[in-house]
């Protein structure tokens, strides 16, 4: 069962996504928004039943992808979390103990299947393929031990970076992060039910089919446990909240000469269970 947000002749509406197109349910409960308000209502299983023997609304080609919830209270994304990440830095220095944090805006993401922009003030467009997850219950100072019993759904990312842009000061790298429409998420949700959806996962990436980017979710610095667990310590995860949980090693930028993302590219982000989520590349108008 996949959840997804999509647009459909004007209108955005979420709904169950089926290999023969889509069902929308979202005229049904008009109380709820957006996935996130089902998911705030714990209400995905719901939903799910409610969509058993209905007919499609939209077919597969009717509609486009928007992200899966377009309204998350916070985007919390993990970085240099895979060990040849790290080492990529070539600094010398082990993995520091906790994880390194930064935030991304909505509305630097687009959905499945919709171009990233490329902006003309820099070319630097680079590729980051990676595991999301979207909190199902909220809490603070929540234990690794039930950490997993938190997350309702999980999604793919590609981070999108505009890698020059992240080393425009010297502490942060909001601004190489943020950029309009320059990175993904989707094509939509699968529940979380097990630990295996994540404790030992293959993460892909390919552009223009050559494999770029390829580990396992069980060779993270900082596991998903752990992630969480450090993070409601300073913030409250809430219902819908998202985490972007880390990329391996083989981002464009970490090639010689960097092979940067060009107009036309298609980037594909894959993870055993999750899915695929597909893009490609064009230059802003």
């Amino acid at each position: 069962m996949r959840y997804a947000t999509v647009t459909a002749e004007g209108e955005q509406l979420w709904g169950i996504l089926r290999d023969d197109g889509f069902v929308a349910l979202s005229p049904d409960y008009p109380a709820w928004k957006t996935l996130r308000n089902v998911i705030e209502a714990g209400a995905l299983k719901e939903i799910a039943q409610a969509a058993q023997g209905r007919a499609i609304t939209q077919a597969p080609d009717s509609f486009s992808f928007d992200i899966p919830v377009p309204d998350p209270g916070k985007i919390i994304c993990v970085g240099v979390n895979f060990p040849d990440r790290n080492a990529e830095y070539k600094d010398g220095q082990d993995a520091p103990p906790n994880p390194s944090l930064f935030i991304r805006f909505p509305q630097s993401f687009v959905g499945h299947g919709q171009p990233l922009i490329r902006p003309p003030e820099t070319p630097q467009l680079d590729y980051e393929g990676e595991i999301a997850i979207v909190i199902g219950k909220g809490g603070r100072r929540i234990p690794q031990a039930a950490a997993y019993d938190h997350i309702a759904a999980l999604t793919l990312c590609n981070e999108g970076t505009l890698r020059d842009w992240v080393r425009h000061a010297k502490f942060n790298v909001t601004q190489g992060k943020n950029w309009d429409r320059s990175g993904a998420m989707g094509p939509g949700l699968v529940p979380f039910t097990h630990p295996a959806q994540l404790d030992d996962v293959r993460l892909t990436t390919h552009v223009n089919g050559e494999l770029r980017q390829d580990d396992r979710t069980s060779r993270m610095i900082f596991p998903i446990r752990r992630q969480i667990e450090y993070i409601s310590t300073f913030t409250t995860l809430v219902p819908g909240d998202i985490i972007v949980t880390g990329t391996p090693t083989g981002a464009g930028a970490r090639f010689d000469p960097p092979r940067f993302l060009k107009p036309g590219d298609q980037i594909r982000v894959r993870a055993d269970g999750i899915g695929e989520l597909m893009n490609t590349v064009k230059d802003e108008a």
